[in-house]
């Protein structure tokens, strides 16, 4: 856990949230500033500040990490419509949290072109 971290300290419990759904290795929860009617952010417990950072070891975290997503928009049902799948990494990509993060959108028709 990295103290300073937002995400960090919500999978530990410090900070309230909006939890849809949890592991031993995921904490899963909506984003407090929803681009869609379901916008849900999945997160590793254990702190990887991106993608950038992640090594071969973890590919099996990485495939979890969307299964998780793709179980979540059933349970959501968003699944048989359709859902975007996200993760930004650094600065210049998007990324505002420096902790991995998947986002999770749907419930409605998202746009076709990206930027």
């Amino acid at each position: 856990m990295a103290k300073e971290c937002i995400f960090c300290r919500i999978a530990a419990g410090e900070v309230p949230s909006d939890i849809v759904y949890q592991d031993e290795d995921f904490l899963a929860f909506r984003d407090i500033s929803p681009q869609a009617p379901i916008h849900i952010l999945i997160i590793p417990k254990t702190h990887i500040a991106s993608s950038a950072e992640l090594t071969e070891e973890q590919h099996e975290l990485v495939g979890r990490l969307i299964i998780t997503a793709k179980n979540l928009a059933e349970k959501e049902g968003v699944a048989k419509e359709g859902y975007r799948l996200v993760i930004n990494c650094g600065s210049e990509g998007g990324q505002v949290v420096p902790h991995l993060h998947l986002h999770l959108l749907g419930g409605r028709r998202l746009a076709d072109k990206l930027g």
